[in-house]
């Protein structure tokens, strides 16, 4: 089996179908990599730079193309040495990373339909039974008997846990409530988190997270962080996700140590690497590599171990479309130290049509995919269905260049 064609497939499609997430952002961008073989065989895998930027990603695809024409896609560690060589001065993390990652998948794809064996499998193998997944809630919509609701329908969906974002947000403002000072930053949070404990009762994961201060607006320093969690502590937070910004790797060290609610973070970094700087310092209680993100499959599973070798969990972080969904899966299925599964809640027809059968939740908990490769399937319909639509790519507005989806 040889390598005759690589491609990048540019998608858009809804966001999601959940409303409360639809109330801050109606559509998503997707960036899939396809690679062809002279066998009847196609593999597909996704990079989540394609949710930011995917008009950037066709260019670096096409850079990375020729290493891969004539290969054998099963030499993966061959191949993905080579690509990460030939990027050694400008790749070694961020977006030549990312792309590798969704390249990387397209073969583990092209793998297991070769050989007939799901993903994981090919990782080392099946390490859980089922895993534990949280519906991934995005904003707090306002006002709180609003989310009162999200949390009512996360919970008839069959969710046993949940992660909502730091503040509130106001759709009819577009923009945050906003907050003057650490007190009021200390309130609004504890006063949520009281109100959601009371909701939903004790057997609920709680979830919360801070996205870097990007969500609203104010990026926290050490200080407010440590108010913040102390005010939480009370309300058996499942974890907390990204309350400082990844330029502060000894903040987190600091916060971690202060407190007892579990402090995670990851998604924004793209290697093992990097990763290792915030192990060291002890700035994670729970690690979230994304396989989509995270310098791929083989990475994801480097990073785990290396938080298994110290007796830490991993809790994947997975906000791309279809196909970066079930990298996922199979990644966190395949390490051992996984503590629970980041999925979307009433997935939008970009996941569903692109994963089919082979995204399985029962009881709360996902189950282990069973199609061979990544169980995922790109078609000349989904492609028409989902033409790809400029600037449709989510960043962080500011004056200049405001998001309009």
């Amino acid at each position: 089996m040889k390598i005759t064609d690589v491609q990048t497939v540019l998608l858009t499609g809804p966001c999601t179908a959940d409303p409360y997430v639809l109330a801050a952002r109606k559509l998503r961008s997707a960036a899939l990599i396809e690679i062809r073989t002279d066998s009847p065989h196609t593999g597909v895998g996704e990079t989540y730079a394609g949710y930011f930027c995917p008009e950037v990603v066709p260019a670096i695809v096409d850079f990375y193309r020729p290493i891969l024409l004539g290969a054998d896609p099963c030499d993966i560690h061959v191949l993905r040495a080579r690509l990460e060589h030939c990027g050694i001065y400008w790749a070694r993390v961020g977006l030549g990373a990312a792309v590798i990652a969704g390249i990387e998948a397209a073969l583990y794809d092209l793998k297991g339909k070769a050989l007939g064996l799901p993903v994981y499998e090919l990782l080392g193998g099946r390490s859980h039974e089922r895993l534990l997944t949280y519906a991934t809630g995005s904003v707090s919509n306002w006002p709180p008997e609003r989310l009162k609701e999200k949390l009512d329908f996360y919970l008839g969906l069959g969710y046993k846990a949940y992660k909502v974002a730091t503040g509130y947000y106001d759709a009819q403002t577009r923009s945050a409530i906003p907050t003057h000072g650490t007190s009021e930053i200390v309130a609004l949070e504890a006063g949520k988190a009281e109100m959601m404990r009371a909701h939903v009762g004790k057997g609920i994961g709680i979830a919360m997270d801070g996205h870097m201060g990007s969500h609203t607006g104010k990026v926290w320093d050490l200080p407010t962080a440590r108010a913040v969690m102390q005010a939480l502590e009370p309300y058996d937070l499942l974890f907390f996700e990204e309350p400082l910004p990844y330029t502060d790797p000894w903040g987190y060290g600091e916060l971690n140590r202060s407190t007892s609610i579990p402090i995670a973070g990851g998604e924004c970094l793209t290697t093992l690497e990097e990763f290792r700087q915030f192990a060291d310092l002890g700035g994670f209680s729970i690690a979230q590599p994304d396989a989509a993100w995270s310098g791929g499959l083989n990475e994801f599973m480097r990073i785990a171990r290396m938080f298994d070798s110290r007796k830490l969990k991993i809790a994947s972080h997975s906000w791309g479309a279809g196909v970066a969904q079930m990298q996922n899966l199979h990644a966190g299925f395949a390490a051992p130290n996984t503590l629970v599964l980041e999925t979307p809640p009433a997935p939008g027809t970009l996941h569903t049509e692109l994963w089919g059968d082979s995204f399985v939740m029962k009881d709360g908990y996902m189950l282990p995919p069973e199609a061979p490769g990544l169980g995922v399937r790109l078609t000349d319909e989904i492609k028409q269905k989902f033409a790809f639509v400029p600037g449709t790519g989510e960043f962080v507005s500011v004056p200049g260049k405001l998001l309009t989806t």
